[in-house]
């Protein structure tokens, strides 16, 4: 790719929009990931006898496995969230700035 197309995709509105939403989106993302993540180990640290808690009188099983397992479950559907987001409007956006790309450089080579 020449230092011209890749001008061309800098300055180009939507590659400039895709860039911003994908990011924002990312960021927001991940920051959920990290406050549940980091809730559950300051929660440990700080107070392990809540995860430690029987969920039922005399059961084996602790208040800590189900939260475990629900934060195991929430990355899952944040990948899923971003895929799905990243595969529609992400995708479209760059096929269009692909689609200027081409049309400003195959008037540039006329």
């Amino acid at each position: 790719m020449t230092k011209e197309a890749i001008e061309h995709i800098k300055h180009n509105p939507k590659y400039q929009e895709l860039v911003r939403k994908r990011s924002r989106f990312a960021w927001t993302l991940s920051i959920i990931m990290l406050v549940v993540y980091y809730a559950f180990i300051l929660t440990i640290a700080f107070d392990p006898k809540l995860l430690g808690t029987p969920i039922e009188q005399g059961k084996v099983m602790t208040v800590g496995i189900p939260v475990g397992i629900a934060i195991i479950l929430i990355a899952f559907a944040l990948t899923g969230i971003y895929v799905k987001r990243a595969n529609g409007e992400f995708d479209d956006l760059s096929r269009e700035v692909k689609a200027e790309l081409e049309k400003e450089l195959a008037k540039e080579t006329k």
